[in-house]
């Protein structure tokens, strides 16, 4: 069930730094990044990444608009966050269990957040982890 009478779904994904908003509606199957259309976003494996859920989708990902807004993060967090929120906004559109299902398989991390974050840095030091040898010789 193709669900054309909403007008608009907004979905949001995170990695590191980087927070992505997407926005879906019904359209002609125009995807933007950051207002660019995505064939023209850079870099190349940025841009593959990006398309991941709008491949396994299928005839979904032709059927609507997708606006995607990036900010924060690096290149390559930036396109997982758009990803991830690309990915929920096709299940939240298409309302299908088979889709949700098929993204899960491909890779887990197109539903669910990476939460992992940098450690913080130790008191009176400059580092998270590994200290700093000593030598008393």
């Amino acid at each position: 069930m193709l669900n054309l009478t909403k007008k608009a779904i907004k979905t949001s994904g995170k990695r590191k730094r980087a927070i992505a908003r997407a926005t879906i509606k019904a359209g002609t199957g125009v995807i933007r990044v950051n207002s660019m259309l995505i064939d023209v976003y850079q870099p190349e494996i940025a841009r593959m990444r990006l398309r991941e859920p709008l491949i396994l989708a299928g005839e979904i990902a032709g059927k609507v608009n997708i606006d995607v807004n990036i900010s924060g993060g690096g290149m390559m967090s930036g396109a997982d966050a758009g990803r991830l929120a690309i990915a929920k906004a096709l299940v939240a559109w298409g309302g299908k269990e088979a889709l949700r299902e098929r993204f899960l398989q491909y890779d887990r991390n197109m539903l669910v957040a990476d939460v992992r974050r940098k450690e913080p840095c130790k008191p009176n030091d400059s580092r998270a982890r590994a200290k700093r040898q000593k030598s008393y010789r």
